[in-house]
Protein backbone atom coordinates (compact mmCIF):
# COMPACT_ATOMS: atom_id res chain seq x y z
CA UNK A 1 0.00 0.00 0.00
CA UNK A 2 0.84 3.29 -1.10
CA UNK A 3 2.28 5.74 1.84
CA UNK A 4 0.86 9.09 1.85
CA UNK A 5 1.57 11.76 4.64
CA UNK A 6 0.33 15.51 5.01
CA UNK A 7 3.57 16.83 6.74
CA UNK A 8 1.46 19.79 8.42
CA UNK A 9 -0.74 17.02 10.38
CA UNK A 10 2.79 14.69 10.89
CA UNK A 11 5.35 14.61 13.45
CA UNK A 12 8.72 12.36 13.82
CA UNK A 13 8.74 11.07 17.26
CA UNK A 14 12.46 10.40 18.01
CA UNK A 15 12.71 8.19 20.93
CA UNK A 16 16.01 8.53 22.71
CA UNK A 17 18.62 9.16 20.27
CA UNK A 18 20.92 10.08 22.95
CA UNK A 19 24.30 9.90 23.86
CA UNK A 20 23.23 7.10 26.44
CA UNK A 21 21.90 4.62 24.22
CA UNK A 22 23.57 5.70 20.93
CA UNK A 23 26.70 4.67 21.71
CA UNK A 24 25.61 1.41 22.70
CA UNK A 25 25.68 -1.81 20.97
CA UNK A 26 22.15 -2.20 18.69
CA UNK A 27 20.57 -4.76 15.85
CA UNK A 28 19.94 -5.30 13.52
CA UNK A 29 21.39 -2.08 12.39
CA UNK A 30 23.86 0.24 13.78
CA UNK A 31 23.15 3.17 16.30
CA UNK A 32 24.83 4.73 14.07
CA UNK A 33 23.40 4.11 10.96
CA UNK A 34 19.68 4.60 13.03
CA UNK A 35 20.90 8.40 13.73
CA UNK A 36 21.86 8.74 9.98
CA UNK A 37 18.54 7.36 9.07
CA UNK A 38 16.50 9.66 11.83
CA UNK A 39 18.79 12.54 10.83
CA UNK A 40 17.54 12.46 7.17
CA UNK A 41 13.88 12.03 7.94
CA UNK A 42 14.56 15.30 10.11
CA UNK A 43 15.40 17.13 7.79
CA UNK A 44 13.16 16.21 4.79
CA UNK A 45 10.11 16.53 7.51
CA UNK A 46 11.16 20.22 8.68
CA UNK A 47 11.52 20.91 4.78
CA UNK A 48 8.28 19.90 3.81
CA UNK A 49 6.59 21.75 6.94
CA UNK A 50 6.14 19.01 9.48
CA UNK A 51 7.12 18.95 13.31
CA UNK A 52 10.19 17.08 14.65
CA UNK A 53 9.68 16.03 18.13
CA UNK A 54 13.17 14.65 19.85
CA UNK A 55 12.35 12.59 23.23
CA UNK A 56 14.80 11.70 25.76
CA UNK A 57 14.85 10.16 28.94
CA UNK A 58 16.67 11.68 31.62
CA UNK A 59 15.97 11.48 35.61
CA UNK A 60 17.08 13.65 38.89
CA UNK A 61 20.51 12.89 40.38
CA UNK A 62 18.94 11.21 43.26
CA UNK A 63 17.29 8.59 40.68
CA UNK A 64 13.82 8.78 43.05
CA UNK A 65 12.38 10.10 39.80
CA UNK A 66 12.56 6.90 37.97
CA UNK A 67 10.45 3.53 38.56
CA UNK A 68 11.73 0.86 40.58
CA UNK A 69 9.64 -2.14 40.86
CA UNK A 70 11.23 -5.05 41.27
CA UNK A 71 12.38 -7.26 37.82
CA UNK A 72 14.03 -10.41 36.86
CA UNK A 73 15.92 -8.36 34.68
CA UNK A 74 17.07 -4.78 36.05
CA UNK A 75 16.74 -2.04 33.03
CA UNK A 76 17.70 1.35 35.36
CA UNK A 77 20.89 0.99 37.05
CA UNK A 78 21.22 3.06 39.91
CA UNK A 79 23.90 5.32 40.31
CA UNK A 80 24.98 8.66 38.25
CA UNK A 81 25.08 8.72 34.70
CA UNK A 82 27.88 9.84 33.00
CA UNK A 83 28.32 13.51 31.77
CA UNK A 84 26.30 13.93 28.81
CA UNK A 85 24.27 10.68 29.07
CA UNK A 86 20.80 12.24 28.54
CA UNK A 87 22.15 14.56 25.81
CA UNK A 88 20.56 14.54 22.27
CA UNK A 89 22.80 13.51 19.62
CA UNK A 90 24.00 16.40 17.45
CA UNK A 91 22.96 14.80 14.21
CA UNK A 92 19.32 15.37 15.25
CA UNK A 93 19.35 19.23 16.69
CA UNK A 94 17.12 20.17 17.49
CA UNK A 95 16.75 22.98 15.45
CA UNK A 96 14.48 25.65 15.57
CA UNK A 97 11.18 24.61 15.77
CA UNK A 98 12.13 21.35 17.51
CA UNK A 99 9.99 20.16 20.31
CA UNK A 100 12.35 18.14 23.17
CA UNK A 101 10.43 16.15 25.61
CA UNK A 102 12.35 14.46 28.69
CA UNK A 103 10.15 11.91 29.90
CA UNK A 104 11.31 9.64 33.31
CA UNK A 105 10.05 6.23 31.58
CA UNK A 106 10.03 3.82 28.52
CA UNK A 107 6.66 5.39 27.00
CA UNK A 108 6.96 9.03 26.13
CA UNK A 109 2.96 10.13 26.89
CA UNK A 110 2.88 9.11 30.38
CA UNK A 111 3.95 12.37 32.61
CA UNK A 112 4.96 14.15 29.53
CA UNK A 113 3.24 17.04 27.35
CA UNK A 114 3.93 15.14 24.29
CA UNK A 115 -0.10 14.58 23.78
CA UNK A 116 -0.86 17.87 24.02
CA UNK A 117 2.23 18.90 21.69
CA UNK A 118 1.02 16.89 19.16
CA UNK A 119 -2.85 17.57 19.13
CA UNK A 120 -2.43 21.68 19.46
CA UNK A 121 -0.11 21.59 16.23
CA UNK A 122 -3.03 19.38 14.77
CA UNK A 123 -1.14 16.42 13.95
CA UNK A 124 -2.88 13.36 13.44
CA UNK A 125 0.09 11.04 11.88
CA UNK A 126 3.20 10.22 13.67
CA UNK A 127 6.89 8.65 12.23
CA UNK A 128 7.98 6.81 14.91
CA UNK A 129 12.11 6.25 15.04
CA UNK A 130 14.60 5.52 17.81
CA UNK A 131 16.04 3.03 20.44
CA UNK A 132 15.08 0.63 21.28
CA UNK A 133 12.03 -0.75 19.21
CA UNK A 134 11.08 -2.85 21.80
CA UNK A 135 11.07 -0.74 24.49
CA UNK A 136 10.62 3.17 24.56
CA UNK A 137 9.69 3.06 20.84
CA UNK A 138 7.15 0.05 21.86
CA UNK A 139 5.42 1.73 24.88
CA UNK A 140 5.17 4.82 22.97
CA UNK A 141 3.45 3.36 19.98
CA UNK A 142 1.29 1.79 21.94
CA UNK A 143 0.01 4.39 23.89
CA UNK A 144 -0.29 6.45 21.08
CA UNK A 145 -2.49 4.30 18.85
CA UNK A 146 -4.78 4.21 22.63
CA UNK A 147 -4.87 7.93 21.79
CA UNK A 148 -5.74 7.90 17.80
CA UNK A 149 -2.54 8.70 16.49
CA UNK A 150 -2.01 7.02 12.55
CA UNK A 151 1.53 5.49 12.70
CA UNK A 152 4.59 4.98 10.45
CA UNK A 153 7.01 2.88 11.81
CA UNK A 154 10.60 3.33 10.01
CA UNK A 155 12.25 -0.23 10.73
CA UNK A 156 15.45 1.29 9.31
CA UNK A 157 15.73 4.02 11.88
CA UNK A 158 15.03 2.05 15.10
CA UNK A 159 16.76 -1.00 16.49
CA UNK A 160 17.26 -2.99 19.58
CA UNK A 161 19.66 -4.46 21.49
CA UNK A 162 19.14 -7.98 19.81
CA UNK A 163 18.24 -8.33 16.05
CA UNK A 164 14.91 -11.06 17.88
CA UNK A 165 14.28 -8.51 19.82
CA UNK A 166 13.95 -5.85 17.27
CA UNK A 167 12.13 -8.17 14.80
CA UNK A 168 9.51 -9.31 16.98
CA UNK A 169 8.08 -5.98 17.86
CA UNK A 170 8.41 -5.26 13.52
CA UNK A 171 6.76 -8.55 12.71
CA UNK A 172 4.28 -9.13 15.76
CA UNK A 173 3.08 -5.86 17.39
CA UNK A 174 3.40 -2.92 14.69
CA UNK A 175 1.32 -4.14 12.24
CA UNK A 176 -1.43 -4.24 14.14
CA UNK A 177 -1.56 -0.84 15.84
CA UNK A 178 0.06 1.30 12.45
CA UNK A 179 2.28 0.92 8.95
CA UNK A 180 5.85 -0.62 8.67
CA UNK A 181 8.25 0.95 6.29
CA UNK A 182 11.49 1.86 5.34
CA UNK A 183 13.47 4.97 5.58
CA UNK A 184 13.39 5.88 1.75
CA UNK A 185 9.53 4.99 1.51
CA UNK A 186 8.99 7.57 3.68
CA UNK A 187 11.63 10.18 2.35
CA UNK A 188 9.83 9.56 -1.09
CA UNK A 189 6.42 9.96 0.53
CA UNK A 190 7.38 13.27 2.17
CA UNK A 191 9.10 14.11 -1.56
CA UNK A 192 5.43 13.55 -3.09
CA UNK A 193 3.40 15.55 -0.52
CA UNK A 194 2.49 18.82 -1.61
CA UNK A 195 4.17 21.50 -0.38
CA UNK A 196 2.23 24.19 2.03
CA UNK A 197 1.82 27.99 0.84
Amino acid sequence: MDLTLVPARTALVVIDLQWGFAAGGTNPDAASDVVAHTAALAVALRAAGGTVILVHVTRSADGKDGLHPQTDTPTWQPGPRPAGWAEIVPELGPEPGDVVIAKRQWGAFYGTDLDLQLRRRGIDTILLAGIATNIGVESTARDAYERGYEQVFVADAMAARSPDEHANTIRTVFPRIGRVRSTAEVLAALEAAPRQA
